[in-house]
């Protein structure tokens, strides 16, 4: 074999062991306890080894047995054990069809009220609907179903029963509790005829900024202990008190605010840190246990207001996170066993959001059917 071919095969063989050997160091960096980061640390040794050992090899001239061991495939085997544990964590497809429950037609056969209805989004990306296709954010879908796209929910949208309608969004992208706290004070106080209809997903943000990249903070406590967060979980049980008496204020003629719980996508295992290749998230021992706080004071915050009704976006979407290919999970679901999250974790994918319109819709019918002025069918028809 001539220099340059040597160089050539030593390079393509260098050149994505030396890349896979960045991720092997920042997993081992981050995630130091797990077996299977060592065992790929040994294979980038074993690889880069064999690539020196070919080219010294070659370099010495010495004449090759038929039954030696090539250094060069001892170096592309490594490539390909490395490249299997890069991606041995992608989730599956996100799927087709529908997702997430059943919406009863009879509930849409007939108008629900004339009367002037505020649609409105509080909260984080979620509401804006980031990492949907344009008009397709569960918030979107509520207000107005993507016929073309989910053709068995035709007719099964608010603008079919609420003639009156208007939207306003106020949710924004890496918001926090504290911005969404903000935004509803600044809002204006609607006419006493006007009944609003609030969307909110709030304190998810809190959760996963800024990703371990930063000491915890509250309103971005991503890495903290339980002892940390603690007066920061407090906060946010205030924080919703002050959300839901001031919407209450906004809205004299009436209100129903639908509270998102927040969804975690390792379907209830807690390690974040096995999130796949796309995204890198150290290990937080405690998270799981946050998370749960958090969604406790959501729950507490819908049981001591009667208009607040909490939507279980947590529920739905288990089963589809990072484990949904695990038939040992307890959430999985072997009728779908695909992943509903976005490429950058935190958010839902188109079917995740379908899935998240659905509970969302079902919430509202029920909230409505018991709300004065309004004449919601029963779910099973007159």
């Amino acid at each position: 074999m001539s220099y340059n071919a040597l160089m050539y095969k030593s390079l393509a063989l260098l050149l994505p062991l030396l890349g896979l050997s960045v991720a092997v160091a920042d997993r081992l960096w981050r995630t130091p306890g797990l077996v299977w980061n060592w065992l790929a640390l040994l294979l980038v040794v074993c690889g880069l080894a064999a690539v020196v050992m070919g080219w010294r090899a070659r370099k010495s001239e010495r004449k090759q047995k038929w039954y030696s061991l090539r250094p060069g495939i001892i170096a592309f085997c490594a490539i390909l054990l490395l490249a299997g544990w890069y991606v041995a964590r992608v989730p599956a497809p996100m799927g087709e069809g529908p997702a997430g429950p059943g919406v009863a037609q009879a509930a849409f056969a007939r108008t629900w009220s004339e009367r002037p209805i505020m649609l409105l989004s509080i909260g984080d990306s979620v509401s804006t609907g980031y990492g949907a296709p344009k008009g397709q954010g569960y918030f979107e879908l509520i207000r107005e179903n993507a016929d073309d796209t989910y053709p068995e929910m035709a007719g099964l949208d608010l603008s079919h029963v609420l003639p009156n309608i208007r939207v306003v969004r106020q949710a924004g992208n890496s918001t926090n509790s504290t911005e969404h706290l903000s935004t509803i004070m600044a809002l204006p106080n609607y006419p006493a005829e006007t009944f609003g209809i609030v969307c909110v997903t709030t304190g998810g943000i809190d959760l996963i900024h800024y990703y371990g990249k930063a000491e915890p903070r509250e309103g971005a406590m991503y890495g903290a202990t339980m002892e940390q967060a603690e007066p920061w979980i407090e906060n946010f049980r205030k924080r919703l008190r002050e959300m839901m008496t001031a919407l209450a204020e906004k809205f004299p003629g009436g209100c129903a605010v639908m509270l998102a719980a927040i969804y975690e996508p390792t379907d209830g295992v807690g390690d974040v840190e096995n999130a796949g290749p796309m995204f890198w998230l150290p290990a937080w021992p405690e998270g799981k246990v946050i998370h749960g706080a958090y969604n406790q004071a959501l729950r507490d915050c819908a049981a001591e207001f009667p208009f607040v009704h909490l939507v279980d976006v947590h529920g739905v979407m288990l089963g589809h996170g990072i484990h949904c290919r695990d038939r040992t999970n307890e959430f999985y679901d072997a009728d779908d066993p695909t992943y509903w999250f976005f490429i950058n974790l935190e958010d839902p994918n188109r079917r995740g959001y379908d899935a998240i319109r659905r509970v969302f819709l079902n919430e509202i019918t029920n909230a409505l059917r018991g709300e004065p002025g309004f004449d919601v069918p029963p779910a099973s028809g007159p």
